[in-house]
């Protein structure tokens, strides 16, 4: 059974099957509420060009971040 799990972590993550599986979920999740926040807000911003390149470049945060900080429209009150 450890053998098929191996295998199968391998075939899924590629060169990632070696890091502990907590890193992977941690990563994934970190990525997620970035990814998510950013996309919200460049869609609620009309930032089309924004929201396909945060949509299909996965930085893992990084990029969602930056244009969180200082890309998004900022909003008058």
């Amino acid at each position: 059974m450890r053998e098929v799990i191996i295998m199968l972590k391998t075939l899924l993550y590629g060169p990632a099957a070696n890091f502990p599986s907590f890193l992977l979920i941690v990563a994934l999740v970190w990525s997620l509420i970035w990814k998510g926040l950013a996309l919200w807000k460049s869609a609620r911003n009309n930032q089309r060009y924004w929201f396909v390149a945060l949509l299909i470049v996965n930085t893992v945060g990084l990029l969602e971040i930056v244009y969180l900080a200082f890309f998004q429209k900022k909003v008058k009150k």
